[in-house]
């Protein structure tokens, strides 16, 4: 089986709204809400699990009913930092699923994930054992010497931008969390960085410019910009 676990723990400050940003309107539709109705459509995906923050979860299964993503089975509470959230939803899904098993772990705000992107994650998760979205480094890179200056390039051709998902065997992924918490890791960025950080090597699979994620209100601008273009409603 391939499993989405949609990460929707965060309350979006850098938004600068009242409400967390996965649940902001655009165009009249919730933004988790876009992302959820893409691994919906994937033929692919089994079934779709959401990280969710408190207090939203019964607003989540509304709007689950409402569009009909009937693929969301559970949902859990987030946690305290982003390392924390996954890890919730990667021991609730070890429980349901059997240990090879794939857990594709995407953000709620990149709502504009395709069908293409999610396929190569998959396959190349199969293959090598995991999969991380990834898209070139095209824009010069500087090493800060200080907070306001620098003094060194860093090549971008040894750099990947790394985007969701991510996919790892439910089982692999599940062990590596609990050694990571009896060596005191807490506070990952993502997984990609968790694994590395436990000595485990990672595997690239194809992202794109625009599986972009929702983190300020400019980003807000360009997805609504985007949507017009791409006439996704």
């Amino acid at each position: 089986m391939n499993i989405a676990l949609i990460i929707a723990g965060g309350s979006g400050h850098r938004m600068q709204q009242e409400i967390p940003k996965q649940f902001l309107n655009v165009n009249d539709k919730p933004i988790i809400v876009y992302t959820l109705e893409v691994f919906q459509s994937h033929p692919d995906v089994d079934e779709i699990g959401v990280v969710c923050i408190e207090g939203w979860h019964d607003i989540l299964r509304a709007y689950a009913r409402q569009y009909k993503i009937d693929k969301l089975t559970w949902i859990v509470p987030g946690g305290k930092n982003g390392q924390d959230s996954i890890r919730n939803g990667v021991f609730e899904a070890e429980s349901r699923y059997k240990p090879e098993d794939i857990l594709l772990i995407h953000d709620a705000i990149r709502p504009l994930v395709s069908h293409e992107i999610i396929s190569d994650c998959i396959v190349q998760c199969r293959q090598y054992g995991s999969a991380i979205t990834v898209t070139p480094c095209n824009t010069a890179v500087l090493r800060k010497t200080t907070q306001t200056a620098s003094e060194e390039v860093v090549p971008r051709d040894q750099l990947a931008m790394t985007q969701t998902p991510q996919a790892f065997p439910i089982g692999k992924l599940a062990d590596i969390h609990r050694k990571a918490l009896e060596r005191g890791i807490t506070n990952s960025v993502a997984n990609c960085t968790l694994m590395i950080e436990m000595g485990q090597e990672v595997h690239f699979s194809v992202g794109a410019e625009t599986n972009i994620k929702l983190t300020t209100p400019d980003d807000l601008k360009i997805f609504k910009a985007l949507l017009s273009l791409g006439g996704r409603e």
